[in-house]
């Protein structure tokens, strides 16, 4: 029921008293002299009774109504900060979750997830914080102005309760897409390597296969002279191949090493693998040794040799590990980051091109070599194949490995061209992130130091204030189409893996938690000068009083952060003629900061300047109040209370009263005055 309702019940009580005394009036038309001054004092108690009753409507209405609106407050407040709550306790454990994904599929829709979190999830629950932080704050101006206790809300949904849970969240998050990037990267790296190890492996597993059979044959104990100094002659170029693949295991063994210490999600299927190879090579040197030392022996009987193809086989087995060599060079993955990296790939590439004509001068000296063979065996009509008996490799594999090499070149020099571009389309991007971010930066820091000088000036009305900041506000809400294009564009940049940017010092964090702290202290500024009018109102402070209580603030204000600290509020005290002694600026601090945060706000400041003059309800107000209502008793009557109040706050009254139990009890006696005292925090109800 509104104030204006209840005016109207009040005076509808004051006209049924007006036409009973009327007609009393009637029935003492023309009273007898004698009976004149009883007839008068009656209707004068009657009028006074009348008048008395009005005033404790009044202001038992006023009181109920302040006291429902703050109800409803502290229900909103307690909602709200368990819906708050609850979804940072669910949150905080999924972005302290850092188990790795084995793919990078995994990963990157872990990465996704996160942002969504913080395009979608995350800004709203922001907004519900600042504005629960706002209800608070509002209700709590409104219970002292209207003179009840200090709203405290349920265990654990304190205003520093959610914001210790809230500064869990962040510290929860911090870092967590850092982790998400340095595990994309891993896994990147660890697929390059973990492919480079299977090449690799393939190649040298191809290249071993059958070796150790070859050389457990013992074909030297029948063999003729030529064909045990062949047999040689063969193996010291097997030895030759053998040393040249001596860095291939040893690449191997490394990138095996590496892919364990990475943490590789395959890693027992690569060191099973690694392990055979390099028992493998073991053995196959042994069984090499061994094999020397069988010929050596038997080259003491045996005599000749075929230089040539010796010589075919020392100079082909080097040229066929150079174009293996080189055909894994021109297959291999490369990762690069920068314009710079792809360039040196493609400086390197081009010097590679430049070894082609020399190589391909010592493929035609080896080719002449096993022309010279097949002539000399052509000549002296020798009767031994033409193959050569020192080296596996032959000249059909030099030739096809050949045109295989000059097959690859050109597919390097497009991958790298193509690489190139894209490293020049990242360079723009980075260019144009780091253009928005340049301005945006910047601006969102402008806005923080206007906000600020703006929460600390003397001239001007609160209400110019309040509009100066409401259209910092619009102008805030409507920047925000550049924030999201700059998210876009990082999202731009994440999706083409770009992980630096050396054009701006900003990046996606900062920009976010800048914007995040300005979205909130606009909307705190704002509700802290709606205090201000708030209090100002409520209290009947002007203009020229909220300017002085301003100036001297800042005046005492030494850091200029719209605190004073306790020495600062000390002096201003002294200043203003307090004869203030330790026990008694104890007693004055625990009212201007009861929380014990050690600073003072301007709005305390001004409810402490202000605390003698408010006009507002005790509850001995309100008992008294009541105890016209009872006509004086200890105790009233539902009956009484659904005549003299509206329904609704009787009804109020009569669900929220204790049952009397005091002296002269009668059925149905309800105790105003424990109900008074507790509408002011004064008892347990």
């Amino acid at each position: 029921m509104t104030y204006v309702s209840c005016f109207y019940h009040a005076f509808a009580g004051a006209e049924q008293v007006r036409q009973s005394l009327k007609a009393h009036s009637a029935l003492w038309k023309d009273p007898p002299e004698s009976s004149t001054c009883s007839y008068q004092e009656m209707r004068r108690s009657s009028v006074n009774s009348s008048a008395m009753a009005e005033t404790a409507a009044n202001r038992i209405c006023k009181v109920l109504a302040v006291n429902q609106e703050n109800e409803r407050l502290m229900e909103e407040y307690e909602r709200l900060a368990s819906e708050l709550l609850e979804w940072i306790r669910r949150t905080i454990p999924w972005l302290e979750n850092r188990t790795p994904e084995k793919t990078m599929q995994a990963m990157q829709k872990k990465l996704e997830d996160f942002r969504d979190y913080r395009r979608k999830h995350k800004p709203p629950k922001v907004q519900e914080k600042c504005q629960l932080e706002i209800n608070f704050n509002t209700l709590q101006t409104k219970l002292r102005i209207s003179n009840r206790p200090a709203f405290m809300p349920s265990e654990g949904k304190m205003v520093s309760d959610i914001a210790g849970a809230w500064q869990r969240l962040e510290q929860a998050e911090k870092g967590y897409e850092e982790w998400l990037l340095n595990e994309i990267r891993r896994l990147e790296r660890l697929e390059h390597l973990a492919e480079k190890f299977r090449q690799k492996a393939s190649t040298h597993e191809t290249w071993a296969y059958g070796k150790e059979q070859i050389l457990l044959q013992k074909d030297y104990e029948s063999a003729s002279l030529t064909e045990v100094r062949a047999l040689l002659r063969k193996h010291e170029a097997f030895e030759s191949d053998l040393a040249a693949h001596q860095d291939r295991v040893e690449q191997i063994a490394a990138i095996a090493q590496e892919l364990n210490e990475l943490d590789y999600h395959d890693a027992v299927n690569v060191n099973d693998r690694c392990q055979k190879i390099c028992d493998q090579w073991d053995r196959l040197g042994t069984l090499t040794q061994k094999r020397r030392e069988a010929l050596e022996r038997m080259e003491k009987l045996l005599e000749t040799i075929d230089q040539l193809h010796l010589e075919f086989a020392k100079r082909a087995a080097p040229f066929n590990n150079w174009m293996e060599g080189a055909m894994e060079d021109l297959q291999d993955m490369f990762i690069v980051h920068s314009i710079e990296e792809i360039q040196s790939l493609i400086t390197a590439h081009e010097q590679f091109k430049a070894t082609l004509p020399e190589a391909d001068g010592e493929r035609q000296s080896i080719m002449a070599i096993q022309n010279e063979v097949e002539k000399v065996i052509q000549s002296y009509n020798i009767r031994i194949s033409s193959s050569n008996p020192y080296s596996t490799v032959t000249m059909d594999e030099l030739r096809t490995k050949w045109d295989k090499v000059k097959q690859l070149v050109p597919i390097r020099d497009q991958s790298l061209q193509e690489e190139l571009a894209r490293q020049h389309a990242n360079e723009r991007l980075r260019r144009q992130f780091a253009a928005q971010a340049n301005a945006i930066g910047p601006w969102i820091q402008n806005k923080m130091e206007e906000i600020a000088r703006s929460s600390i000036q003397i001239t001007g009305a609160l209400e110019d204030q309040m509009n100066q900041l409401k259209q910092y506000e619009h102008n805030i809400i409507n920047y925000k189409n550049n924030i999201d294009k700059l998210e876009g564009d990082h999202q731009l940049i994440q999706e083409a893996l770009v992980f630096d940017n050396k054009h701006t010092n900003y990046t996606m964090e900062h920009i976010r938690v800048g914007w995040e702290l300005l979205l909130t202290t606009i909307a705190r500024t704002i509700n802290e000068v709606e205090t201000q009018i708030l209090t100002r109102d409520a209290k009947g402070i002007t203009q020229e009083q909220m300017n002085e209580f301003r100036a001297s603030f800042n005046h005492f204000d030494r850091r200029k952060n719209g605190l004073m600290d306790h020495e600062d509020f000390r002096a201003c005290l002294i200043s203003m003629g307090y004869d203030l002694g330790e026990a008694e600026f104890a007693r004055i601090m625990t009212l201007v900061d009861p929380n014990g945060q050690g600073t003072v706000t301007f709005q305390s400041f001004i409810d402490f300047m202000t605390r003698e003059t408010a006009d507002t309800d005790t509850a001995e107000q309100v008992i008294a109040s009541f105890r016209i209502l009872a006509s004086d008793k200890p105790y009233i009557l539902a009956e009484e209370l659904r005549r003299e109040l509206p329904p609704d706050q009787a009804q109020y009254c009569i669900k929220r009263m204790p049952a009397y139990s005091g002296p002269g009890s009668v059925p149905g006696a309800l105790d105003y005055t424990a109900f008074s005292s507790a509408l002011y925090g004064e008892s347990d109800l």
